[in-house]
Formats: structure tokens, sequence, C-alpha cells
């Protein structure tokens, strides 16, 4: 197992950047407000580990191409990515369930899991994992993308209501964009110079 710091630094970057503006924060959030804080952490832990491994053995896969092919696929998906995240969609919904207080370890920590396993399917964080495992490294990515996902989870956790107050969301996304146009560009070259 070889670990790249700058690997593990780069995903951590720009999943967690892709992750800030995203709908499972806000989901973390209000969660986090109805039910145990912690408990809600690790339930959507636990999701977004599962989903980091799923999209790090779909990027091993491609990593098995020819080099040239793994670097366009690679500026396609972080084009796809800036393009996503620079149109200013407006993910911005909270998720309001109204209702009860759950309590107890399992129910909320099931509720957690259950609310970010299925949400993240096709997720342009998992694309970006998958897309950074197949150029970056495995195990380095792995680190670096699941590390920024539970980050997040527990930044909205913690002090969810603060930026969303305080901090514009757009702003988050327009560096967000900037950083994976900026690596498409990147791979787009390696392409034609590597």
């Amino acid at each position: 197992m070889h670990l790249d710091p700058l690997a593990i630094v780069t995903a951590f970057g720009l999943i967690f950047l892709a992750e800030l503006p995203d709908k499972t924060m806000f989901a973390s959030l209000a969660m986090g407000t109805r039910m145990r804080p912690l408990y809600v952490w690790f339930g959507t832990s636990t999701a977004f580990v599962v989903h980091v491994a799923i999209a790090v053995g779909a990027g091993s896969l491609l990593g098995l191409l020819p080099g040239w092919i793994v670097k366009l696929v690679s500026a396609l998906l972080f084009a796809f990515g800036a393009f996503m995240l620079l149109r200013g969609g407006g993910d911005d919904d909270e998720e309001d369930a109204g209702g009860a207080t759950v309590t107890g370890f399992w129910p909320v920590y099931s509720t957690a899991f259950m609310a970010v396993f299925i949400s993240e399917w096709g997720d342009l964080t998992q694309i970006t994992t998958a897309n950074l495992a197949a150029t970056n490294g495995t195990w380095s990515t792995a680190i670096g993308s699941a590390a920024a996902l539970m980050s997040v989870s527990a930044l909205a956790l913690v002090a969810g209501r603060f930026i969303a107050k305080r901090v514009p969301l757009r702003i988050v996304q327009r560096i967000g964009g900037l950083c994976m146009a900026a690596l498409a560009l990147w791979s787009l070259i390696e392409v034609f110079t590597g």
C-alpha cells in the first residue's frame, strides 16, 4: 500500500469543496436538529465510507485502461463536475422532515445511513472519487475522500447553521468548480503531452 500525501490532500480538498454545498450537508444539519448529532455522524460516515469504497473500486477498474484513455475520461469527468458546480443549480433546499425527535442509537444510525446511502448514488463526489482513484492511487484517494465527506458531515452537525447564515454557498460552489475546471484542463493537457 503506497500513500501519496499530495493525492490525499488533493482528494480531501476537492471532495470537501464539492460536498460542502451538497444536499447531504443540509440533510445532516436537519437530522442533527432532531436526533443526537453523534449518532447521525456515525450513520452518515458509515454510508460515506461504503460509497468511497464503491467509487474507488470503479476508479481502480478505470485505471486498468491505457493511460491516455484514463486521462481523457478524467478530463471529461472533471469538466462535467466543473459544469455542475459552476452552473449554480441551487441544491440549497433544506430537507425538512418536520416531526418528533428520534432517539436511540440504532434508529438514528439507520435513518442517517439510509438517507446518505440512497442520496449519494451517482453524486458528483462519488464520480470525482472514482476519477481521482483512477489517476492518483486507490488508498490515497480513499483516505482523502472519506476524511472530506466525514468532515463535511461533522461540520454540518456542529456549525451548519453558522455556515448557512454567514458564507454564501455559491462562493464555495464557484471555488470547487474552478478547481475542477483546472483539473480538467490539466488532464486534457496530459493526454497530448504524456
